[in-house]
């Protein structure tokens, strides 16, 4: 299949390009300008949890609470006659300057009222309510922005802007250079990597046109799927992430194993049509199903309610199935148009001169390994479990300022805010009565006035003459919204009366419980079904297992590592965060994504030890084989994924640091320590188990490798002139022998593996 497509596109290789690239840029016209646009600030809710239950009814019956949109904290001497005239002047002025966005202003300065001033009297606030609903809020906030900044009071007054919109409004903004940045600086240091690790202009602009072509393609995507369904703006930054990474990625495998080709190949129009082929047939087929596995990684998130997890599902498996595509389609084409050019614009030199397979590194780590298999297992398992430790301290939160820089000037007037007016914060808990009369709602108060943990005592905000009425209320403590809320659920409702606890807090909670829920059962799906698919990949059933266990390691090791940072605060102040609890989607988040890179190198590297096994080498060979001919491609594809990860880290928002940091250290103990020692090292104890598998399996796995000329299916190994690697195998075609060094007499001769490895590096 995958070398019946490689002919194909050797054969349309003018056609293929021009095709993707029109339809993308098509896309990027019709969808992909309007972005911008559709995205949410929405969709961290559970759509039928009670807590959005709480927020319809109360939006169906007193419409939106808007109250804590924006809000003007002014300080200094507030209570100064010239101050609160200049004050209410500036501040009632907006609402004339923008009707269409402004609701409702209730403010100190123009009716003075104890409550909105500090018991030192020093601070004052006004509270403005936009119209808007949904998206058209932040909107809203965008049409009024630069006026609330504008406001100037006399001297020694100091006005601030805060509030849950503004917040909202700063994380976007935050958002939005995190992408500018990546897309800038990544770009610059990827190509720069692409650059040194292929020595030529051409070979490392081939990856970079896969990127740049999957992120247009993938962002496009999402902003059509935002004509259909809430996108949350958070997904951009993650779908640019991965899908820049992992194109990228794709792109390197690629042209690296048609360069390997080529080099055991003439320069006819014959050979490069069987360098395209057999690139398909190997690195194709090992990029498709790397997708495809990272795809069902990702696709597990769609077991959780939020619109938030969702939209990342939908918008990062298009762009890793569009990277994929575009690698497997249009590479083979510009491989095929290209041929010895791929070389074309060196700007290093390239040594010609063969190497020795033992003399590199990739070689000796994990011989070294092997050789000491049972303590570097020990040292190397202990190592991963004790870093995953710190995972027992693992808290959970909701989205706020404090994913804000402490630098961010909203996040500091919001702090401001909520220290001088605890009984005003905008992420108040509820309970939303509904069908209660008088005396049953008077006794649901009193009940409420036995909840402990908040602020003040829950006071009735909203009421209609039908029974519904709305009780809100601040928490004492911010991270203990859990107990308030078990306190709300347990009140015991009338006859008749229907009670929903809501608000930020409720929502917080509800989320963690929607994780503990649903996060076995989507550990479940994504070891299943990528088991299965390795299984069908390697022709195994031990090798997927090994894989998940990896997997397992990893991941464990990198979410206790980010805990110890992130929650316990080790090195927040060098990193410029303010540690806290996690969210819990964030976290789901992460685990989806780490599993599904974890996932990606492990295909690459134990295919090409399938490959070599397949040929005739013997497990211990295998193992040093693929390690040796992966390794620095590995390493290369991990440090351009640190690279992109890295420019995302310096995110001033703490999520976005959450997921690069635990991309950056998860694939920097995968391309080292779980790769290089522990792949090799288990591997070696297993010997002849690891490629055990029931015959359906071993017959589906070779129903993917068929190819077309047997004797030209090579294993690249050590005398490469270019990479160190030389042609062995079962056979080898008659006019390679002058390239390998050996010499024949027959047109092509059965060699045995461990022979042609003595003969080659002796």
């Amino acid at each position: 299949m995958f070398y019946k497509w490689g002919q194909f596109a050797y054969r349309h290789r003018r056609i293929i390009p021009v095709v993707v690239i029109a339809i993308i840029l098509l896309m990027q016209v019709l969808w992909g300008s309007k972005l911008g646009d559709r995205l949410s600030q929405e969709g961290w809710e559970d759509p039928g949890a009670a807590s959005t239950t709480a927020a319809k009814v109360e939006e169906e019956v007193f419409g939106r609470d808007n109250n804590g949109d924006v809000i003007l904290l002014v300080s200094g001497n507030v209570t100064d006659k010239q101050v609160m005239a200049e004050a209410n002047r500036q501040i009632s002025a907006l609402q004339d300057q923008f009707p269409e966005q402004i609701d409702h202003i209730t403010s100190y300065f123009d009716k003075p009222n104890p409550q909105l001033l500090s018991p030192d009297g020093t601070k004052a606030f006004a509270a403005i309510g936009l119209k808007g609903d949904g998206e058209q809020t932040l909107k809203d906030y965008r049409a009024i922005e630069d006026a609330l900044y504008d406001i100037q009071l006399p001297e020694g007054t100091d006005v601030q802007v805060a509030g849950a919109t503004a917040i909202a409004g700063a994380l976007d903004k935050d958002m939005a250079d995190d992408i500018a940045r990546a897309e800038k600086i990544g770009l610059i240091f990827v190509a720069i990597i692409l650059l040194f690790v292929f020595g030529g202009l051409v070979a490392a602009a081939m990856p970079l046109v896969v990127g740049i072509l999957s992120i247009l393609g993938s962002l496009s995507a999402l902003s059509l799927l935002a004509q259909v369904q809430q996108v949350n703006v958070f997904s951009q930054s993650v779908i640019t992430l991965l899908g820049l990474g992992l194109a990228i990625d794709y792109g390197l495998f690629m042209v690296s194993r048609f360069r390997e080709e080529l080099d055991v190949r003439g320069d006819t129009p014959e050979d490069i049509e069987a360098a395209v082929a057999e690139t398909t047939t190997t690195a194709g087929k090992t990029v498709f199903f790397s997708a495809l596995m990272i795809g069902v990684a990702l696709s597990g998130l769609l077991m959780f309610p939020q619109a938030f997890l969702k939209s990342v599902a939908y918008g990062a498996i298009s762009a890793v199935v569009l990277a994929a595509i575009i690698s497997v389609a249009v590479l083979p084409a510009l491989f095929s148009m290209l041929g010895r050019n791929i070389d074309k614009f060196s700007v290093r030199r390239t040594s010609r001169k063969a190497r020795r397979i033992e003399d590199t590194i990739w070689y000796k780590i994990p011989a070294w390994a092997m050789r000491h298999s049972k303590p570097v297992i020990a040292g190397v398992a202990g190592a991963l479990m004790l870093l995953t430790l710190p995972i027992v301290g693992i808290t959970f939160g909701g989205i706020n300022e404090s994913y804000l820089p402490p630098a961010n000037q909203v996040r500091q007037a919001q702090d401001e805010f909520n220290e001088t007016f605890p009984a005003f914060r905008t992420d108040p808990v509820k309970l939303v009565v509904e069908n209660a009369t008088n005396d049953q709602f008077i006794d649901i108060v009193w009940q409420t006035r036995g909840v402990t943990g908040l602020a003040s005592p829950m006071e009735k905000t909203k009421s209609t003459p039908d029974g519904t009425f709305v009780l809100s209320g601040t928490l004492a403590d911010r991270n203990g919204g859990e107990d308030v809320v078990k306190q709300l659920r347990a009140i015991d409702a009338p006859e008749g009366v229907e009670l929903h606890v809501g608000g930020t807090p409720a929502m917080e909670v509800e989320s963690i419980e929607a994780l503990l829920e649903r996060l076995p059962w989507m550990a479940v799906y994504m070891v299943l079904a990528t088991f299965l698919l390795m299984a069908v990949l390697f022709g195994s059933m031990i090798l997927p297992v090994k894989a998940v266990l990896m997997n397992i390691l990893g991941i464990g090791a990198t979410l206790g590592f980010l805990t110890l940072v992130f929650v316990d605060g080790l090195g927040a102040g060098v990193l410029g965060f303010t540690p806290g609890p996690l969210m819990s989607p964030v976290l789901v988040l992460i685990i989806a994504i780490l599993y599904g890179l974890s996932t990606d190198y492990e295909v690459f590297l134990v295919s090409r030890m399938v490959e070599a096994r397949n040929k005739g080498a013997d497990t211990d060979q295998a193992i040093k084989y693929g390690t040796a001919h992966t390794g620095s491609i590995i390493t290369a594809a991990a440090l351009i994924m640190i690279v992109v990860a890295a420019a995302f880290a310096l995110s001033e928002i703490v999520m976005m640091k959450y997921i690069s940091y635990g991309l950056i250290i998860s694939l920097a103990l995968d391309a080292t320590l779980i790769r290089l020692l522990l792949v090799p090292a288990i591997m070696h104890e297993l010997r002849e188990d690891n490629w055990w598998a029931p015959g359906w399996i071993k017959r589906t796995a070779e129903s993917f490798g068929e190819g077309g000329d047997k004797s030209k299916q090579l294993i690249d190994a050590p005398s490469h002139p270019r990479t160190g690697d030389i042609p062995i195998g079962e056979t080898i075609p008659a006019n390679q022998h002058a390239r390998s060094g050996i010499s024949v007499d027959e047109d092509t001769q059965l060699i045995p593996f461990d022979e042609l490895m003595r003969r080659l590096n002796g």
